[in-house]
């Protein structure tokens, strides 16, 4: 996967994505899991949060994270369309 870059000169901040999260668009990645989204997803929320193992009081909102996160890239890939074709996953 690409570097993806984000600027907000009015903050002064940049984004950096993870490298490690891979790709899971067919035709690039066939058979995804729920584990494969989950983990993407864990991967995205400790890059954004700073945290690789959140403290105690912190590990709610974490794993909420993680899950919204999780949500919405099934919500995603179920919805892609790849020429034409619409893109069906084990989950559906």
């Amino acid at each position: 996967m690409r570097i993806v870059r984000a600027c907000a000169d009015n903050f002064g901040w940049i984004i950096t994505l993870c490298r490690s999260i891979k790709t899971l668009r067919e035709p690039y990645t066939e058979n995804v899991t729920d584990a494969d989204v989950r983990a993407a997803a864990l991967q995205y929320v400790r890059k954004i949060s700073g945290f690789r193992a959140p403290a105690g009081h912190n590990a709610e909102a974490f794993e909420q994270a993680v899950a919204a996160v999780a949500a919405a890239t099934q919500d995603l890939l179920d919805q892609l369309e790849v020429r034409g074709q619409r893109v069906l996953h084990p989950a559906q």
